[in-house]
């Protein structure tokens, strides 16, 4: 089968599918060209079963439109396109650990040992922020960045922001990852003002691998804050 064939299958999709919905399960699809077959790569099981579920009829129809009327084998799993034909490194000593940060920016031992990606309870109307935290815990700086989570309370969003944590902490026990509250980051930052302490303030938390904010509505009208943390550069 022909890359190109989905690459057209691609191009339908996107002009079918709400913008949000084709960047969360179609953008991130690598795929893998057979003999009458197509095999399709997910960044995780949460994306392979969503597509299976809702999309694979429509991939079908599509590509049997393209190839002929004849009917290719297309599955979805898990996978790497790159990690598939990545070479095994060369031997080498493994590179110095990085230094541990000691300010109390670091707050893993803050975070709920139960707010796991499995203990999530994924329904209708959050499974697409599961998606999109998965990617970001997979994908750290690269997917959806920023990320923000709306919701009404108790709807989960503080749940995937420790998993997201947890996950990250998981695939790089070095990670850098502070959790703080929205107050928490303005008080630093008025703290570092009356302390003529930016370079420093800017310095802790840019220096983080991953930053995650709860109650961020507490930014609005605080324009200095949505500044930093929002920078134009």
């Amino acid at each position: 089968m022909e890359a190109s064939h989905w690459t057209q299958c691609v191009s339908a999709l996107e002009a079918e599918l709400p913008e949000q919905q084709f960047n969360t399960w179609v953008r991130p699809l690598q795929v893998l060209e057979g003999a009458g077959a197509l095999k399709l790569l997910a960044p995780n099981r949460f994306v392979v079963d969503w597509v299976n579920a809702n999309l694979l009829p429509r991939i079908g129809e599509l590509l049997r439109n393209q190839n002929g009327g004849d009917v290719p084998v297309v599955t979805v799993e898990v996978g790497s396109r790159t990690a598939a034909v990545r070479p095994p490194p060369p031997s080498s000593p493994p590179p110095p650990s990085r230094p541990r940060r000691t300010d109390g920016l670091v707050v893993g031992a803050r975070l709920q040992p139960d707010f796991t990606f499995e203990s999530f309870v994924t329904g209708k109307s959050n499974q697409l922020a599961k998606a999109a935290a998965l990617q970001v815990a997979e994908n750290p700086g690269r997917a959806y960045n920023p990320l923000f989570l709306y919701g009404g309370v108790g709807l989960g969003k503080t749940h995937l922001m420790h998993a997201i944590a947890h996950m990250i902490k998981e695939r790089d026990s070095e990670a850098r990852i502070a959790y703080v509250h929205s107050e928490r980051f303005v008080g630093d930052m008025v703290r570092a003002l009356q302390h003529n302490s930016m370079n420093e303030f800017k310095a802790a938390y840019r220096s983080l691998d991953a930053l995650m904010i709860d109650d961020i509505q507490f930014f609005a009208n605080k324009d200095r804050s949505q500044e930093e943390f929002f920078p134009r550069s």
